[in-house]
């Protein structure tokens, strides 16, 4: 049976049955993430939605005007040195035995060596490496040892490109995960496991919360329900979302006038809210349908490990081939991560091994997780490559893919030198195939440049950046 938009009549109707409208109100925010009221509504969370940059400079395109995306991996625990670097610089390079998946792609990447996340060493701060190197990945600031809800640190790069050019797709970023989701809480001493289990911050102390459902991702992006069933399910939940929001606007008003001051403010920080929900369908509805990636709905969380990330990796490429959004990140898993891998033999947790002490069974093992998740990341790239965009290029032509980790060593919780792959060509506007060494540099100066190449404009900094790196 086909359901019917709800419509505020309805709602109203519905309201007899409840409590009272405060207590309606608090049922909607279920759904609508009503603000957390002193007086009237406990336990609602006010929704978080930065609003789109003004002046923005709308490029993220190509020369041929093919869409210009980015994206951000993350693996966790830093990797087995000595084979993860290639030998020779520049062109002439080797590709180290980690990367050894990446060969027929070389000429599409790039080995970037002399970055360093300052802000992920300890200073005055004491231990937390884990917690400070995936918080510092992509802000480049130190995040405040709390445990509590204090939590700061930086934006990130990827929000701070999606408030420049996120409008231009129907969803302005992605966040994806294969691990689990966890906004606090205590984990790497002392540290909130806020910092651990997110890589995109929108506001220093907002972090973007990654979806690991790779069904929820997909009805997300495509719509539930299957082929032609996709447009019209996804027409009835942006009529019901209509309705809700046209409820909520006209009973909030006689809400407002029975609140405290300070209901009042946070009420009117909900309708702000409110107000960019209703931006952000309108600008869906301006894309017309939803693209058919045809591909089935995903049953939910694979059991095994690698089919999880093949599947998140196949989601992201689908959300760039579809030109649903140019901005995602990706973590596999957070740093600090003790999962084990008996799908390649390795019963131990990775956390486990990656302290080696030099002992040459760890070592291996360390050097075979690498290779694992390699593996799997040279399958997304393959795919992107074998992928024609529109302006017959490959879309990993047109992509800036940085794979990496805010640890280099996890034996030693270094963060000099850190692992990183840059893949694709920006659109040409990259020297991809090379090994290069920058020298010891912040690696939010890389930021700078792709979020340049991106048509962000006006961004002189982010975290400890002191300029756009030339030599990518």
């Amino acid at each position: 049976m086909k359901m019917q938009p709800v419509t505020p009549f309805d709602l109203a109707a519905q309201r007899q049955y409840a409590l009272g409208r405060r207590q309606f109100l608090r049922g909607v925010g279920v759904s609508l993430a009503l603000p957390l009221l002193e007086s009237a509504l406990p336990g609602a969370l006010r929704a978080a939605s930065a609003p789109l940059a003004k002046g923005a400079a709308p490029l993220a395109t190509t020369a041929g005007g093919a869409p210009l995306r980015m994206a951000f991996v993350y693996i966790p625990n830093g990797v087995h040195q000595e084979n993860w670097w290639p030998t020779g610089e520049g062109a002439a390079f080797q590709l180290g035995k980690t990367m050894a998946p990446l060969a027929p792609l070389q000429s599409s990447l790039q080995v970037l060596g002399g970055l360093d996340h300052q802000n992920a060493k300890a200073g005055n701060d004491g231990a937390g490496d884990h917690a400070r190197a995936n918080a510092t990945f992509l802000t480049g600031a130190r995040a405040r040892k709390t445990d509590s809800a204090d939590i700061q640190v930086g934006v990130s790069v990827d929000q701070v490109a999606a408030q420049h050019v996120g409008h231009l797709t129907r969803f302005s970023s992605l966040e994806l995960s294969c691990d689990s989701v966890r906004k606090s809480g205590r984990c790497d001493s002392g540290y909130s496991c806020a910092y651990q289990y997110n890589l995109s911050w929108r506001s220093p102390s907002v972090p973007m919360a990654p979806e690991p459902n790779p069904r929820l991702v997909f009805e997300r992006l495509f719509g539930r329900g299957a082929g032609a069933e996709r447009q019209e399910n996804f027409q009835l939940r942006q009529a019901t979302q209509k309705s809700l929001l046209d409820f909520v606007r006209e009973d909030t008003k006689a809400l407002q006038r029975e609140l405290g001051q300070t209901d009042r403010a946070k009420l009117d920080e909900y309708l702000t809210g409110v107000r960019e929900i209703e931006q952000r369908i309108q600008r869906t509805e301006s894309f017309g349908a939803l693209p058919d990636p045809q591909a089935d709905t995903p049953a939910g969380i694979p059991s095994d490990y690698g089919d999880h990330m093949d599947i998140m990796f196949d989601l992201l490429a689908m959300s760039f081939e579809t030109d649903s959004t140019r901005i995602a990140t990706l973590l596999l898993a957070g740093d600090g991560s003790n999962r084990a891998y008996p799908q390649i033999g390795i019963s131990e947790g990775h956390h486990y091994c990656s302290h080696h002490r030099n002992d040459e069974d760890l070592m291996g093992k360390i050097a075979r997780i690498d290779r694992y998740y390699m593996d799997h990341f040279a399958r997304f790239l393959k795919r992107l490559d074998e992928k024609k965009d529109v302006d017959g290029r490959s879309v990993l032509h047109n992509s800036m893919i940085v794979y990496g980790s805010g640890n280099a060593d996890g034996n030693r919780h270094t963060h000099e030198n850190l692992p990183v792959i840059l893949a694709g060509g920006g659109g040409g506007t990259l020297r991809a195939g090379r090994h290069v060494n920058l020298g010891g540099r912040p690696m939010s100066d890389l930021f700078l440049t792709m979020n340049d190449r991106m048509g962000v404009q006006g961004v002189e900094r982010i975290g400890d950046s002191t300029g756009p790196v030339t030599m990518v």
